[in-house]
């Protein structure tokens, strides 16, 4: 026998992501459970929920009905709980987390990491991808969105700017020499980042002093991971542009140097964003002040020592 709160779970999860493979994934069972879940509602109810196929499940009209009536349940389900742990006030649950590659490797993972160590009841699937992902459909419950950002139905609180920094090795810029200039590095080997789209990020700008310097770079070796072209750009292959946050290490330990420090290179907002909800389970109340902590909005200090602008 089945419990009817879990088969219902799979199937809200399988309307929202499309398939029943998808909803294993993400509630971490076989898809064969996950199967077992939807069939064990259909014999209940007597009526088919879904249309299933090779590719892709849709509803029934019986189904569209239920799915509605299955998603106020279990938003109910979900406030009580909340009401119970609100009264505990001990971080406890899984938490499903999304966060741009860079960042979420190189800075947040630690900071989560550190998370689950002081609350053995915490458990956390990080995500890290740089395509655009819905939180309420793709069920999260926070994603690191990079600004401007245009939802109103989300809280958003604000983190440390998304700041770029250009850089060589030691041993490229002995050879190469450092440019003096963005428009110097049509003459330069630079490493080329590849977007979520697929297409290459072949325009750097800069600004200073109010005057805007647009160049578009020549690239050979085009990857679609910052820790990759930091670890290129280390071993003396190119000069990069990359998020502070990716190459803060490196920059640190003197495998990579700052160059042109004397224009400002693109800063994009960055923001911690979740469902508002009254009461916020301790658990996501837990994880915002604790990144909202990490990572502030108005934090001035940089890998290169100067302040951000």
């Amino acid at each position: 026998m089945t419990d009817r709160l879990t088969s219902m779970a799979v199937f809200v999860r399988a309307t929202d992501l499309g398939s029943l493979t998808a909803a294993a994934t993400a509630l971490g069972m076989s898809s064969q459970m996950a199967g077992k879940h939807v069939r064990a509602l259909e014999d209940r109810l007597g009526t088919p929920l879904m249309h299933r196929s090779t590719r892709r499940q849709s509803l029934t009209d019986a189904g569209r009905l239920y799915y509605e009536r299955c998603r106020r349940v279990l938003a109910e389900v979900e406030a009580a709980e909340a009401v119970i742990e609100d009264i505990s006030a001990t971080p406890r649950g899984r938490l499903r987390i999304s966060a741009p590659v860079g960042f979420g490797a190189s800075r947040l993972a630690s900071v989560l990491i550190d998370f689950m160590a002081r609350y053995d009841g915490i458990e956390i699937e990080l995500v890290l991808t740089d395509r655009y992902v819905d939180l309420v459909d793709e069920g999260y419950d926070a994603v690191v969105r990079l600004g401007p950002i245009a939802e109103t139905s989300l809280v958003a609180r604000e983190l440390v700017s998304h700041r770029q920094v250009v850089c060589a090795s030691p041993a490229y810029l002995a050879e190469h020499g450092a440019p003096e200039t963005p428009e110097n590095l049509t003459d330069h080997a630079c490493l080329g980042f590849v977007n979520a789209s697929g297409l290459p990020y072949a325009v750097w700008r800069f600004t200073k002093n109010g005057a805007d310097h647009t160049v578009r770079i020549r690239s050979r070796f085009q990857v679609n991971d910052g820790r990759v072209l930091s670890a290129a750009a280390a071993a003396g292959h190119g000069i990069i542009l990359q998020p502070e946050a990716v190459l803060r290490d490196a920059i640190e330990r003197g495998f990579l140097v700052p160059v042109l420090t004397d224009y400002q290179a693109p800063s994009r907002s960055m923001f911690l964003m979740f469902l508002a909800r009254r009461p916020q389970p301790p658990k996501l109340r837990a994880l915002i002040d604790d990144v909202v902590k990490a990572f502030p909005a108005n934090d001035g200090t940089s890998a290169l020592g100067k302040s951000r602008t």
